[in-house]
């Protein structure tokens, strides 16, 4: 039998169940199944109080309340504006039910489906956005004199109205709650199903599936790209990929990759290989797999990264291609330790052993470094030492996932538990989140360095940091370097790296391009995606740089490969990674990128 659902005045064409029967055993099981799932995950947690505040929002947004409460006149101007938005709000509603005026094209991917143009939802929906955005306003303007502690005010109240937007709960969700009907209750309990087994994945904590993780293997599906692993240590593997020309340039090139995740960003897939890519121009491409840390390495510092990885690398690969120098790149954290090892070698007089570096998103002023800077903060650091200590001395990958996965809730948080849980649905297989996903862990001394000495204190930037007894300064380092950044960076913003660029003592080398940071930097030219401005000049500010600046069409790897060619010498025959000085160990990716957290 089926049955009319409830529905408010003035939506039509509400979803029938079609079999009630059915409907009710289904709302029971998903309920016996979220029980169940709950009651293990409190088992699993055990003793351990739960930390009901794990992003320490409390006294963030008490602190707000505190520095409003002292200001009566800006509270009654707030409730004003709430009175007048909420005025014209429903002055739009009723006008949209009198007239079938069609509802507003909303502005927020959340709100998208038709679904939510039903009058009772699109009233929800105008009015969280409405009152999302006042109060979002509301924290803009508390009065804080310290520059960080304002920017964690309103990334955190941020954080709080993306959690209560009416799509992250059943009730208020159009979409989820057609779905139900129309599945009799089915995704209900498909999705208490994601739920339970997201929670047993992360033994007692949420951890939400953003991919199929079934539907990739590395070294079949990503990470193909043909090569040799040349020389390890406990640090890291170093690859040799085959060449794809006859002719390759004298000079050799090696990447070094972030340590935080695996290197495979840089050969996700044939068309979008930028190790393929590099071979294809006549480069010969070497890159560092770094090791995923357990318990044993925890000790590992900032210096060891520097000397057994970094220096270590380049060491390898000029015993590998008889070449007295290379040309270096760095990727995001490994592009700060590639700064930290130039004015290394610069301080010994070694510079010639680095021909010319690119750095790919990456920071060495870290002033302007993004909303990770609010997780740099006493409480933080003490929070996270506490973390490492638990796990045995090291950073648990799921740790970083999650901090990255804050910086934008929306799509990499809340739009996956609607789709898994609400919705009831598998994510899609999605080779960027697999590797997204395969997160490595971190060494505690290592990242208690990196956290306090740049981003805390931004001692490098400052001419203060020492490494192996040496006070690194950038302003000795004269070599050629080419900077990358992008604009819509959220991790390294272009701000920071721009400032960072100015640091150098030679030509530098800088632009922008379009998306952000994995998109920004991984962007094949076939793809025909975004653009990229440059500048020849580089003046005082990132400001003054842009106003200066000519727009570019796609890809800037064109650019790039036309500087780097310059720097690489005449062209000889190309180099077989099995037949150079240091015994092939394995076949490429290697056993290191295959180890999971």
């Amino acid at each position: 039998m089926s049955q009319q659902v409830g529905s408010p005045q003035g939506v039509s064409n509400a979803p029938v169940i079609a079999d009630f029967e059915a409907f009710s055993a289904n709302l029971t099981r998903a309920a016996m199944i979220a029980h169940a799932a709950l009651m293990e995950a409190a088992v699993t947690q055990g003793a351990t109080p739960p930390n009901m505040d794990p992003l320490r929002v409390g006294p963030t947004l008490t602190d707000v309340m505190l520095r409003l409460a002292s200001r009566p006149d800006r509270i009654l101007q707030a409730q004003a504006d709430l009175m007048s938005r909420n005025m014209e709000l429903w002055r739009g509603a009723w006008s949209r039910l009198t007239t079938g005026e069609p509802a507003r094209p909303p502005r927020d991917k959340r709100f998208s489906d038709p679904s939510w143009d039903q009058p009772m939802f699109d009233l929800l929906r105008q009015s969280y956005v409405s009152t999302a955005e006042w109060l979002n306003k509301l924290a803009s303007e508390v009065e804080v004199s310290d520059p960080i502690e304002k920017r964690r005010v309103e990334f955190f109240t941020k954080l709080v109205t993306d959690t209560f937007s009416p799509a992250n709960f059943l009730a208020s969700n159009p979409v989820a709650l057609e779905e139900v009907v129309k599945t009799n209750g089915e995704s209900l309990v498909r999705g208490m199903e994601n739920l339970a087994a997201d929670l047993h994945r992360g033994g007692g904590q949420l951890a939400i599936s953003q991919t199929d993780m079934g539907q990739f293997k590395v070294g079949e599906n990503v990470a193909t790209a043909p090569g040799k692993v040349v020389f390890q240590n406990d640090l890291l593997q170093l690859l040799q990929f085959d060449p794809s020309t006859e002719q390759v340039h004298e000079t050799p090139l090696l990447l070094i990759t972030p340590w935080i995740n695996k290197y495979y960003i840089i050969d996700l897939r044939p068309e979008n290989s930028l190790i393929r890519w590099l071979a294809s121009q006549g480069f010969t491409v070497f890159v560092t797999s770094w090791v995923n840390p357990d318990a044993a390495l925890a000790e590992k510092t900032m210096e060891d990264y520097l000397a057994q990885g970094a220096l270590t690398a380049l060491h390898q690969v000029l015993v590998q291609t008889q070449s007295p120098t290379a040309n270096v790149v760095g990727y995001c954290i490994g592009g700060t330790l590639l700064a930290c090892a130039m004015a290394f070698l610069a301080d010994r007089g070694d510079s010639a052993l680095i021909n010319s570096a690119t750095f790919f998103a990456a920071q060495q002023d870290f002033s302007e470094a993004g909303d990770l800077l609010l997780f740099t903060d006493e409480a933080w650091l003490k929070d996270i030492a506490g973390k490492m200590d638990d796990a045995g001395g090291v950073l648990p990958g799921s740790a970083m996932a999650e901090s990255f996965n804050i910086l934008r809730a929306n799509d990499l948080i809340w739009s996956f538990f609607v789709n898994n849980y609400l919705m009831g649905k598998e994510p899609k297989p999605f080779d960027l989140l697999f590797w997204n996903s395969d997160q490595t862990r971190m060494p505690k001394a290592l990242h208690m360095f990196y956290l306090r000495e740049f981003y805390k204190d931004n001692k490098f930037a400052k001419g203060e940091l020492v490494l192996a007894g040496t006070r690194l300064d950038l302003s000795k380092v004269k070599t050629p370097v080419y900077v990358q950044s992008s604009k819509d960076d959220h991790i390294a913003p272009f701000a920071s790296v721009y400032k960072g660029a100015r640091l150098f003592g030679g030509p530098v080398t800088f632009t922008i391009a379009g998306s952000g940071h994995i998109a920004g930097v991984i962007n094949p030219p076939a793809a025909n995606k975004y653009q990229h401005w440059l500048n020849s000049e580089l003046p005082d500010t990132v400001e003054a740089w842009r106003r200066g600046a000519t727009e570019h069409p796609g890809s800037w790897w064109p650019h790039w490969a036309a500087w780097l060619a310059e720097r690489s010498g005449p062209m000889r025959p190309a180099r077989d990674p099995s037949k150079g000085p240091l015994t092939p160990i394995e076949d490429a990716p290697g056993a290191y990128v295959q180890v999971r957290s």
